[in-house]
């Protein structure tokens, strides 16, 4: 059996990720995080990244751009909270150290989610986006960067034969669509907006799911009696 993503793994993994996560993953990533960032601010308003690491995304997006950033490992935080410092990126309300299944905000508090490289790493994935759609306002969206697993077929193989090594490294290889398919289909007002495959390979993906607007119930002081 594979080594099971936890916390404490996690939390290792990237300590040690910390100190070279930008170069290893920094022009690799480039074109999805700022796909995501522009989908993020077509819908405007809060903006709360689950995940910001390293805060690499951060200098991408428009300085009137309200931002809070949360993660779990708090050596990338402290790389975070060091670029937001030197670059002066005034639209940063803060950052803290926050598990992304249990965040510590009211319901409804931002107008996107926004996850890069998140989902596939995280010890309950599906848990972790139904608390995403909690802290998200009704018309709001979740865009994700995620990668994508093979459903079947050899790539399908050898993702789960590499599947104790990647979690040792912190995430999760084997992760197809229809985890994601199964996950939105039952999830009452919620819809698939965009599915675009993105680099390195096609690999990954941006994910935009949107949250309807709930319509208050009608009062029946308020009915008409025919």
């Amino acid at each position: 059996m594979g080594t099971e993503l936890n916390n404490d793994t996690i939390t290792t993994a990237y300590a040690h990720w910390a100190p070279i996560y930008d170069l290893v993953f920094g022009a690799v990533f480039r074109q999805a995080r700022c796909a995501a960032i522009a989908a993020a601010e077509r819908t405007g308003g809060r903006v709360l990244e689950v995940g910001v690491g390293t805060g690499i995304s951060l200098p991408d997006y428009a300085r009137s751009t309200q931002l809070v950033g949360v993660d779990l490992s708090e050596p990338m935080l402290r790389k975070a909270h060091k670029r937001i410092h030197e670059l002066d990126l005034c639209g940063v309300e803060g950052l803290a150290v926050m598990d992304a299944e249990r965040m510590a905000f009211p319901d409804g508090s931002f107008d996107v989610i926004v996850a890069q490289l998140v989902v596939t790493t995280v010890p309950n994935p599906e848990a972790t986006l139904d608390e995403f759609v909690r802290v998200l306002k009704p018309g709001g969206e979740i865009v994700l960067v995620t990668r994508v697993g093979a459903d079947k077929g050899l790539r399908r193989a050898v993702e789960q034969l590499l599947t104790p090594i990647t979690r040792l490294l912190g995430w999760r290889l084997e992760f197809p669509w229809g985890r994601y398919a199964r996950w939105v289909e039952q999830r009452k007002g919620l819809r698939v907006i965009e599915r675009s495959a993105m680099p390195p390979f096609g690999h990954f993906s941006l994910v935009r799911f949107g949250k309807s607007i709930e319509i208050p119930a009608i009062q029946e002081d308020y009915l008409e009696v025919a």
